[in-house]
């Protein structure tokens, strides 16, 4: 009896890759499945090259044509600065306070 499928050869870590996928796709891949996975893909030097490729292709197609990097990127928000005074005084309340906590026994 012959069966119509060819058969597909596929090693353990082929097998475990793909598990591994469709628990991410799904959700539920832990961190220790992601490693497992991370370990994988860098192990097979083809199996790397396809994934950078598949990779790439989805960055080609997900970027609008007007894409700006440059968007993202904000100024920081100009920080007052403060003066000596205020510098000394902040020092001093929080030196007291370590102190008295180290005085009274009270523990952070």
């Amino acid at each position: 009896m012959k069966n119509s499928k060819p058969l597909i050869r596929r090693t353990f870590l082929q097998e475990r890759f793909e598990v591994l996928i469709k628990k991410q796709l799904n959700g539920q891949a832990t961190f220790n499945d992601l490693t497992e996975l991370d370990w994988i893909v860098n192990r097979d030097p083809k199996l790397r090259d396809i994934i950078l490729e598949e990779m790439q292709c989805n960055d080609d197609n997900s970027q609008p044509n007007d894409y700006n990097p440059e968007q993202w990127l904000t100024p920081p928000s100009t920080l007052q600065q403060q003066s000596l005074l205020s510098k000394i005084k902040h020092w001093l309340s929080k030196w007291f306070i370590t102190k008295h906590h180290s005085l009274t026994g009270v523990s952070n």
